[in-house]
């Protein structure tokens, strides 16, 4: 980007290789002999007046930074800069457009003394909270051009010059000192909650908190609240409304509440209406969805309902259009159908260095497919147990060509002096007598394994001396992307055929999970590639930061065919799907062919959101002058990323929106005090999530989480069979100190049991009834939003399928994500938080004996001794105080005498003296 010296024509464009791109082609001139303009060409020349611009602003991009530009009527996106360049140009904008701004005050001071009254009329009433909207309406009331300087949304009196800020009204303070206005809100919200008591004591059919009253008196233009689980989101805008309304701030059709789902708005309008004391048919405030907020809009401006395509309202039915596309480019197109079959087979995991990890532990878990007696174990598709994930790589590339061979087949060979030494070579071919061997070794020969260079050299000098046909491949291949390149050609130099196997070979042999795991990855990336117009070449780029470059660049170019193939099937059908629509009502907004009644907008489940819907919030926003936003949230259950949100727009509220107000709900209904702390401080082991200090209106329960080991049956623990006997028991022991809980408004108890992946139900779908437990069964997915007394988690264990999900956290999803996560499972954490935060009595966790779940671990650090392991029958279990996860069982040593040692071992050595009546070893927090 070139900045021209001060005081002369600026221009700013991105750098040589970014305008190579679509996105680089653009090139902006601030010149101050065009005051209070400035040009922009990019698909066409554009000349901005100062006065229209209302909203700049810089993020992170899939590649770059870019710089958002706003108008009532347009938004341009000037993108394919570096972090620094978007900060200047934003920077630079400010300043042009407010130096702009100050002329106009300057020349128009007679006007002053207008305006200061009319803020004085605003201000002294104490009427309500003054938001910079509040003071920039009452200012634009004022005819002028000093007015309409002085209301502008950008206007920034921190810039202002000294000697223009000096000849102001007294009360121009307001405007120009942040603090005046920050005491007369921090007054105004004292006063409010003494004279709005008996209004909060009495709404949406409960006491309100504190932050609850706080947040509906609150109403910058801007606001976030940052809520926990169980803490009366729904309720907090049920109020908010309804204060707003009391005080008349603002008429019932000029509010707008936005929910994610019909249910959840259904539920709020129910709840409004009846808080309002009208039939919901009369309610004049709009309470819908995103989709039926896009529909209507377009409807509005078009005449008729956008043509959805017929999938997008069934459930699976996107990924049916998916398999579809699949299953056509396969039979079409042969580089597609080698590409999607080696993705399958040969990459269905990232390979990722173990330095990338917090340690061995983390890296064994990650490589391996199971976990046999303590060992790691890498499964292949030709059914052999291999080392490492570049050998099952190799074995699996193999097994896709339909290529023979032998895992570590023994051969012997001669060393000096006639003596004979056995060598077990990685892989054997038996056709050709081919011994191939697949080294850990870098470029430069080395590596991380002590003598492993030496003992590599020693085979290498043994197959030349014994004449065997040998060739090598290395990690180093591994990582420069040539390593199943190089097999092919030495394959191939020997004349050993190989011939790929069908389609319908591949999905038969795959576990199910591999595939559907894919599926919902193209899901996902096909939703942000459409929304954010992403290029095959911006993935590619993007693919070369990602530790497996290789598998990152195939799955690009799948990814990419199958979304233009998705996007010529809607085209063919002259159908949109949601994001379209979304899109769609979007574009209608900006170019002011839709005009937005709507002065306050409430979002609820803001964590959710997605960018085109930010992008419809933000349209409606900035169309209608003066309006606010109150979004609600909590980032710690942010899950649906596989739907396509986006966290960081939650977690960069204020870069998104503009100045905000950020409050907080942290008193909790459902969880007991125990449960509530224990998953808040679970979560916050993310540094990135925001910081909460949850407190429950219920007190602690002793012991309310617990722990029920099961043992395997042919290697696969029962968890059904598991479940049932513990909802017996359950269900017998509520039904002993019934007289403690029942009465004439429930005859029964809730449980929910919930599991990681529907694959896992105990029930097929048809809960069990009992006498004193009403029982439902759902994914951790499916039970957000939901509350019971107990609830059950399933196969809370390591693995790729469990706790937490392995095949989840893939890296594949940085290639759409602008600002990706970097600690380790931070969504699946967050999830296991929402499965955590369902119970208000009691949490079991049913595990693996061998492979408990490394979040068992965590909650064992977190809440010591009130974390309870016992059978499934309810008898205590003596806990290792090494590792935590583990029972101390009896054995015996070689010279006879009994010990008690860890079950986890070879994990976990610690052991100890068998003592008569030792009691349970006490554990610390």
């Amino acid at each position: 980007m070139t900045k021209l010296l001060s005081g002369r024509s600026r221009t700013y464009r991105p750098g040589f290789f970014a305008r190579m791109f679509p996105a680089g082609r653009w090139k902006l001139t601030l010149d101050p002999k065009l005051p209070g303009h400035f040009r922009l060409a990019q698909d066409s020349d554009v000349e901005f007046s100062c006065l229209d611009v209302v909203s700049i602003s810089a993020s992170k991009a899939l590649l770059w930074h870019t710089v958002e530009l706003r108008t009532r009527s347009r938004t341009d996106t000037l993108s394919a800069l570096s972090a620094d360049a978007a900060a200047q140009l934003a920077g630079d904008l400010h300043a042009f457009i407010n130096t702009h701004l100050f002329g106009l005050i300057d020349n128009e001071r007679e006007r002053l003394l207008d305006v200061g009254g009319r803020l004085r009329e605003v201000t002294e009433g104490n009427r309500q909270y003054l938001g910079q909207a509040d003071l920039s309406r009452a200012i634009a009331s004022v005819p002028g051009a000093a007015a309409a300087a002085l209301s502008h949304p950008l206007l920034n009196a921190d810039l202002m010059p000294a000697g223009l800020k000096a000849s102001l009204p007294a009360s121009f303070a307001m405007i120009t000192n942040p603090g005046v206005r920050h005491a007369y809100n921090e007054a105004f919200v004292s006063s409010e909650l003494r004279k709005f008591q008996s209004f909060f004591d009495d709404l949406d059919r409960r006491s309100f908190s504190d932050q609850q009253r706080e947040a509906c008196i609150r109403l910058e233009d801007n606001n976030l609240l940052v809520a926990s689980a169980g803490s009366g989101k729904s309720a907090t805008m049920v109020g908010k409304v309804a204060y707003v309304l009391e005080k008349r701030l603002y008429r019932p059709d000029e509010i707008l509440l936005l929910a994610f789902n019909r249910n959840a708005a259904d539920e709020l309008r129910t709840r409004i209406a009846a808080q309002l004391q009208v039939e919901e048919d009369a309610l004049e405030c709009r309470v819908t969805t995103f989709h039926a907020l896009g529909r209507g809009i377009i409807e509005e401006v078009e005449g008729r309902p956008p043509q959805l395509a017929n999938w997008v309202d069934h459930p699976a039915g996107e990924t049916k259009v998916i398999e579809a596309i699949i299953q056509s480019l396969c039979e079409s197109d042969p580089e597609f159908a080698r590409m999607w079959a080696e993705l399958l087979v040969v990459h269905p995991k990232a390979d990722i260095p173990i330095e990338v990890f917090d340690g061995q532990a983390d890296y064994r878990r990650y490589v391996s497919d199971s976990l046999q007696k303590g060992s790691a174990t890498i499964g292949s598709l030709s059914g052999v147990i291999v080392k490492s994930l570049q050998e099952k790589k190799i074995a699996n590339w193999l097994w896709l060509h339909s290529v023979a061979f032998e895992y570590e087949r023994q051969i012997a060979v001669e060393e000096d002096g006639d003596a004979v030494r056995h060598l077990h070579p990685d892989f054997y071919y038996l056709q050709t007598a081919t011994v191939h061997e697949h080294f850990a070794l870098n470029a430069d020969g080395s590596s991380p394994f002590a003598d492993y260079a030496q003992h590599a050299e020693h085979k290498r000098l043994a197959y030349r001396r014994n004449e065997i046909d040998f060739f090598e491949t290395t990690s180093a291949q591994a990582s420069n992307e040539t390593l199943l390149s190089t097999l092919e050609s030495e394959l191939a130099r020997r004349s050993i055929p190989f011939e790929r196997k069908s389609y319908a070979e591949i999905t038969k042999a795959l576990d199910p999970v591999i595939i559907k795991h894919y599926h919902q990855l193209i899901s996902t990336c096909l939703k942000h590639i459409r929304a954010s117009h992403l290029t095959l070449d911006m993935l590619l780029e993007r693919a070369k930061t990602l530790h497996d470059k290789e598998r990152a660049k195939l799955f690009a170019r799948v990814v990419w065919m199958i979304t233009q193939g998705y996007s010529r099937k809607l085209e063919e059908a002259k159908r949109i799907d949601f994001d379209s629509m979304i899109a769609d009502a979007v574009r209608l907004v900006e170019s002011g062919r839709y005009r937005s009644p709507y002065s306050l907008i409430l979002v609820d489940e803001f964590q959710d959101i997605s960018e085109p819907r930010a992008n419809l919030i933000k349209a409606l926003k900035q169309q209608k002058a003066f309006s606010k936003v109150f979004a609600v949230g909590d980032d710690w259950q942010s899950i649906y990323r596989f739907a396509g949100s986006d966290i960081t727009i939650f977690m960069r509220f204020e870069a998104n929106f503009g100045t905000s107000w950020q409050g907080r709900l942290e008193q909790t209904h459902r969880c007991n005090q125990l449960i509530a702390e224990t998953a808040a401080k679970f979560v916050q082991r993310n540094p990135e999530q925001i910081k909460k200090s949850v407190r429950s209106t219920r007190p602690a329960v002793s012991r309310s989480i617990r722990v029920i080991p099961i043992d395997d049956k042919r290697d696969k623990p029962d968890f059904a069979v598991a479940c049932h006997r513990l909802l017996e028991r359950l269900d017998a022991a509520l039904g002993g100190i019934a007289n403690r809980w029942r009465d004439e408004n429930r005859d029964k108890l809730k449980v929910l049991v919930l599991w990681r992946y529907n694959v896992l139900d105990p029930f097929e779908g048809r809960p069990p009834s009992f006498a004193n437990i009403e029982v439902t069964g759902l994914s951790f997915h499916r039970a957000k939003g939901l509350e019971a007394d107990y609830t059950v988690l399933l196969d809370v264990s390591e693995g790729n399928y469990g706790v937490p999900s392995r095949i989840e956290d893939d890296e594949l999803l940085n290639l759409v994500i602008p600002r990706p996560e970097t600690f380790a499972y931070a969504e699946e954490r967050r999830l296991f938080y929402v499965a955590l935060t369902r119970a208000s009595r009691g949490v079991y966790m049913i595990t693996s004996r061998r492979q408990p779940s490394r979040y068992i671990h965590e909650l064992c650090e977190i809440a010591g001794d009130e974390v309870r392991f016992e059978t499934i029958e309810g008898a205590e279990l003596s806990q290792c105080p090494a590792c935590l996860v583990g029972q101390l069982v009896e054995r015996r040593s070689k010279d006879g005498s009994k010990f008690r040692g860890c079950n986890q071992f070879p994990d976990c050595k610690h052991s100890e003296p068998t003592v008569a009546g030792r009691r349970r070893p006490s554990r610390h927090r």
